[in-house]
């Protein structure tokens, strides 16, 4: 294991990594003269200080630059500030102690496939302008001080298209997340079938043929779910993952999440959002991981959830959700702690036994209680016609005609309805 200061390489250096090390000290000014760097990955040391914002603006050839997990401070470097700076970056990790926010210069990088900013002290929107880099697939944004409401797109196209991972946990966005957003990440909709394949940045290959080397280099994230970091060496291209907890998001949970059926991790805990559970989410056969805590859903569970086979984790504690907890396949290895919160849940998984009380009333009301009514109802008619021929109007028969069919429809809907259950 590297310890100390940073070695000083020659100019002509391609490839910089000492990740995962005990190097110490700042970044010197002399890695900005290194005009044929491909990759930089300083990550997981004990560096300090600012980092020198020449960085990544020297080397028309670096791909990936990654200084995550350090201790350096200030704001972050102002990467492709430049004309033709850094035009093959495709991975940036600046995450931890960070401050200030994301520069705007980034949307210049039209090979950027994703960015780990996590674990910072940025104060900033949400960076609606990287949607329309085309190759965008991954955003890290959690433990940050984003804030406000996240606008719907300005223009028609899609945002976001290839993304495969999305991170906004731990900040403090506020108001619905927009539909349209979740509409346009299409690359969450399917699951390649033809081999296994990582997120990678391809190495320039001028280089390689002018340096006789060939290769590439995965991508790496650490994942959170469920207070649990998971570190990922390589992600899976089919690998998609929304987490959208600790924030202050309002509103319903949108069908239009069951259509992403690559998703295999999906958090939208400790937010505001209320309503339902969409039973589309029953679509999500990859799913993994469902959380759903700490929110202010009604309702019963949708049956439909059943059929998630893959799911390890699943929590729908602390809402107001109601009735009979599903029981078939997965369900029944969820223990009390996935569904505690909820006054209104029974099932063997809390112990608790539902009552027949419990089962929701009917929209319409029994053969019984039109029997039980009709007496009452007889009197209120001829109250009706009465006072027709009293005050010489018709009006009286006309409202008692109105109230003498009332049965007779609510008969025929709650029939018709009846037989339109049946036929679906």
């Amino acid at each position: 294991m590297l310890q100390g200061p940073l070695p000083i390489p020659p100019p002509s250096i391609l490839l910089f990594d000492v990740s995962n090390n005990k190097q110490i000290g700042e970044v010197s000014h002399f890695f900005c003269n290194m005009s044929s760097l491909y990759e930089f990955k300083l990550s997981n040391n004990n560096l300090s200080g600012m980092v020198p914002h020449c960085l990544g603006n020297s080397s028309t050839s670096l791909s990936a630059l990654s200084l995550g997990n350090n201790s350096f401070h200030g704001v972050i470097p102002p990467i492709c500030s430049n004309s033709g700076s850094a035009s093959s970056l495709r991975w940036i990790d600046l995450s931890h102690k960070f401050q200030g926010q994301l520069p705007r210069s980034w949307s210049n990088c039209m090979k950027l496939e994703g960015i780990v900013v996590s674990n910072n002290q940025l104060v900033d929107t949400f960076p609606s302008w990287l949607g329309s880099l085309p190759e965008f697939k991954l955003l890290v944004l959690h433990h940050n001080g984003f804030y406000g409401v996240i606008e719907k797109p300005k223009v028609d196209v899609d945002q976001f298209a290839k993304l495969h991972v999305i991170d906004l946990s731990s900040n403090n966005f506020t108001g619905v997340f927009p539909c349209h957003y979740i509409a346009s990440w299409n690359a969450m909709k399917s699951i390649e079938s033809n081999g296994l394949k990582y997120m990678r940045a391809e190495w320039n290959p001028s280089l390689s043929k002018k340096y006789n080397f060939s290769g590439s280099d995965v991508y790496e994230m650490t994942v959170t779910s469920k207070g649990v970091d998971t570190y990922y060496q390589v992600i899976q291209d089919i690998f998609a993952f929304v987490d959208l907890s600790g924030n202050k998001f309002e509103g319903e949970i949108f069908d239009l999440f069951g259509k992403l059926n690559a998703l295999r991790s999906l958090n939208l805990s400790n937010n505001m959002l209320t309503g339902g559970i969409p039973s589309s989410l029953g679509n999500l056969t990859n799913l993994e991981s469902l959380d759903l805590s700490r929110n202010k859903l009604s309702g019963q569970i949708p049956q439909q959830l059943t059929q998630l086979g893959f799911v390890g984790t699943f929590n729908v504690s602390h809402n107001n959700l109601v009735g009979l907890i599903p029981h078939p396949n997965q369900f029944n290895s969820f223990d009390a702690s996935s569904f505690e919160g909820n006054p209104g849940l029974c099932g063997y998984q809390l112990l608790k036994k539902c009552s027949t009380s419990s089962s929701s009333p009917s929209p319409f009301p029994t053969a019984e209680e039109d029997d039980g009514d009709s007496e009452s109802l007889l009197k209120l008619v001829w109250g009706f016609v009465l006072a027709g021929y009293i005050s010489g109007l018709v009006v009286g028969v006309a409202l008692a005609d109105i109230i003498i069919n009332r049965r007779a429809l609510s008969g025929w809907l709650r029939c018709y309805l009846t037989k339109m259950g049946k036929r679906n």
